[in-house]
């Protein structure tokens, strides 16, 4: 058994940028909450991203799959916006994410995002697992995208800001018939920017994995469930007014998500 979140973020903001301290005060409120795994699913344009990597490397041991952050894994991975609106998590092998990242460096800024079937046809270049991200978040949705395109990735997200802001039954019931019309799994993510979010939703596998084949393997056998908390309202609310607080106090505005949903990108 293992429990993973498969959509988290290392940075509070993508102004912020990396800080160890901050990042492993996450990683001990992810294992309170009894997460033995996580997906480090962070911008692909936060600030200096490649930087973040560098410091994980001198901080946390890394077996070629994931780093052991003092027992927890932390598979490495990425959030990519593209063209036509949305938001794409690639997960897979350090160097992997490292190369795409590389090839995504004229495409860091709104208008110049990569189109979907370019960043799918990288991906796959690189062995990596490409899930979509809140396919119904109101201002980056992914349901509106060419059918064919959305068949070739390997998930959709079942997000836990998109729970909080659109109900639980409510987004179940857009999410479930989209993702089994086109035979994907829905996988859980908190979209962690702020530990309070850990624990929202949990993924939780039937067996332990220690590659990201592995994963894909289980997710794709559906050797696993979805758990939602039932704290997740106070968990995500506290989040969302933390976070607010906490970029305040950095200089920072709010966000677009913030302005516009209520919660935080």
């Amino acid at each position: 058994m293992m429990n993973i979140d498969l959509h988290t973020h290392g940075n509070l903001s993508k102004k912020a940028g990396f800080s160890p301290e901050y990042f492993a005060e996450m990683m001990v409120e992810a294992k309170a909450n009894g997460l033995q795994a996580i997906a480090l699913t962070e911008h692909f344009n936060t600030s200096n991203f490649v930087g973040m990597y560098e410091t994980l490397d001198r901080i946390y041991p890394y077996n070629g799959h994931y780093y052991d952050a003092d027992g927890l894994k932390v598979f490495p991975g990425m959030e990519v916006d593209i063209a036509e609106t949305g938001h794409i998590l690639l997960i897979g092998l350090k160097e992997n994410i490292l190369a795409v990242r590389g090839e995504l460096e004229d495409h860091t800024q709104e208008g110049s995002f990569i189109p979907f079937s370019d960043l799918l046809d990288l991906a796959d270049e690189h062995n990596l697992w490409k899930i979509g991200a809140h396919p119904f978040r109101t201002n980056t949705p992914l349901h509106h995208l060419d059918p064919e395109l959305l068949g070739r990735l390997d998930a959709f997200d079942f997000n836990a800001k998109d729970i909080y802001s659109q109900g639980e039954d409510a987004y179940r019931q857009l999410i479930t018939p989209f993702a089994e019309k086109l035979g994907i799994p829905v996988i859980a993510g908190s979209d962690s920017h702020q530990c309070l979010q850990y624990g929202s939703v949990v993924n939780r596998l039937h067996e332990t994995c220690s590659t990201v084949e592995e994963l894909k393997v289980a997710i794709r056998q559906r050797n696993y469930e979805v758990e939602i908390s039932p704290c997740l309202h106070t968990k995500v609310k506290a989040s969302v007014m933390m976070k607010k607080l906490l970029k305040k106090m950095l200089g920072e505005a709010p966000s677009r998500d913030e302005l516009e949903t209520g919660t935080t990108a």
